[in-house]
Order: structure tokens, then sequence, then C-alpha cells
């Protein structure tokens, strides 16, 4: 996911005081540049071209620019906020838009600055929007702000697995745009090429291709037996076919388990 080098040739003009820099708070720094490329790679998806797509990717850059106006003890605070906290936090949304608004930002920028905490079930914030009311460019900003919030590593919590965050965004009904959340595990894929796997079989494997048709049924290598705690003669398994009886269940650190040859198993097809 690459950042195109003319994608900020924009006539939008921020405050420089009103700037996100890695000095000032380099998670909101580090998550703006993530979601800038995760917008521009689901919107290649989507089928986005053009001056759309590169909209989408400034949206993305931009989105979280109201927290610049939110106090650094509470932005980083390593606990549960207080309601207070909470409320004043909630208010980043409208803050950025004021800010954008002021530098002359595209609609399409503002509109995704100020929407992407909504919900398309009414339960989001600032306005409560519901479904069809959100912009594809506002649905496309939740999914992507939500997914790089819960897989960042922050001081108060360690970033979820990426297959692990994908499954449990799929359970939280209302949250997202089905079609665009579709849209968005295509273009990240549940089961990475390399990453390692437990079977319901008790074994371990590493995705080695993936499924277009069917996103959790990846091709696999299989090499370890949990049981036995065994190296296995490594065999290619395809969880995809109508006969195989296995499944992924979990994804597994590599750290957890000292295997040093993951990389050859995943590209030794």
């Amino acid at each position: 996911m690459v950042v195109p080098s003319g994608l900020f040739r924009s006539s939008v003009t921020v405050p420089r005081c009103s700037c996100i820099t890695r000095a000032s708070d380099t998670y909101t720094y580090m998550h703006s540049v993530a979601v800038c490329a995760l917008m521009l790679a689901l919107g290649r998806q989507l089928g986005l071209q053009g001056d759309l797509l590169k909209k989408a990717g400034m949206a993305g850059m931009l989105h979280d620019l109201g927290k610049i106006a939110m106090p650094l003890e509470v932005l980083n605070k390593p606990g549960k906020l207080t309601n207070a906290e909470f409320d004043l936090m909630k208010t980043h949304p409208e803050r950025g838009h004021e800010l954008l608004v002021k530098g002359n930002a595209a609609a399409e920028v503002l509109d995704v600055c100020l929407h992407h905490h909504e919900k398309v079930d009414g339960s989001g914030y600032p306005h409560g929007l519901v479904g069809d009311d959100l912009s594809l460019l506002a649905k496309m900003g939740a999914v992507c702000d939500v997914y790089d919030a819960i897989t960042s590593v922050r001081p108060y919590k360690n970033g979820w697995d990426p297959g692990e965050a994908l499954r449990s965004m799929a359970q939280w009904a209302g949250h997202f745009d089905p079609r665009i959340f579709q849209a968005f595990v295509k273009t990240v894929g549940i089961y990475p090429v390399g990453s390692l796997v437990r079977l319901q079989s008790g074994r371990l494997a590493v995705v080695t291709a993936q499924n277009p048709q069917s996103l959790l049924t990846p091709k696999v290598k299989v090499f370890f037996s949990t049981k036995s705690d065994l190296r296995l003669d490594p065999y290619e398994l395809d969880l995809a076919t109508r006969n195989c009886q296995d499944k992924v269940v979990a994804c597994e650190s590599p750290d957890d388990w000292n295997f040093k040859d993951l990389d050859r198993l995943s590209s030794a097809l």
C-alpha cells in the first residue's frame, strides 16, 4: 500500500500550529499514515479512481486532525477514560472539521473527518447518521480507522492479531456497511501468506495462498503437531476443498514457537 507521491499536492491549508507531527504525538501520526494507506487500498478494491481516490487518501491522512486539540494527557492516557474525558475525546471529529473548513479542504475530506465514528445503525457520533445517510468515503473511513486502531500497539494495550481483529469486526452488527467491510477483508486478507495458524486438528500450518472465493479457508502447509509436539513432513492442504475436515481455529505467534523457517515453508510451494 504505497501513497502516491502527488497525493498531497492539494489546496488544503492546515494552520501550522494544528499539524499532527511525529514529535507531538507519534501514535496519531502513524495511525493517520496507516489509515491513508488503507483508504487508498480499499478505494482501489472498490474501483475508485483519479481524483476521488486521491481524496480518499487525503481523508485518511487528515481524519483525526481534531486530536491535535485534545490534551495529550487524555489522548495518551494509559487506562480507561472517565466519562468527562470520553465526552471530550468525542469532540475531535468536529474540532478537526472546523480546522479543515478553514483550510478549504474538499467536501469528501471534511465528510470523513466529521463522520468516521458514525455507525450504519445510527449509534455512532457526532450525528447518529444511519445507513445511506453516510457517504461511501465515510463508511470506508469507519472501517479503516477501527482496523488500524485495534491492531496497533499502545502503551496501555497490545495490538490485536489482524485475523482476530477482522473476525471480531465481522461480529459487530450494525457498526460497518457489510459491502464495504467485505471489500476491506478482501483488501487486507484474513490470513496473509506466511501467517502461522492452528488447525482444529491440533496441527500448525503456514498459509501459502489465499482462496478468493472463501477467505476463511486458505491453502496451508502443515508441518507441526501440537498433540505430539513433533515436526511433521510438510504437506500441502487446501482447506477449501469439499472433503477437507480441518479448519483454522486461531492465529499463532511465531515468537511463541521459535520456528526459524516459516518463510521457507510458505514459499516452497
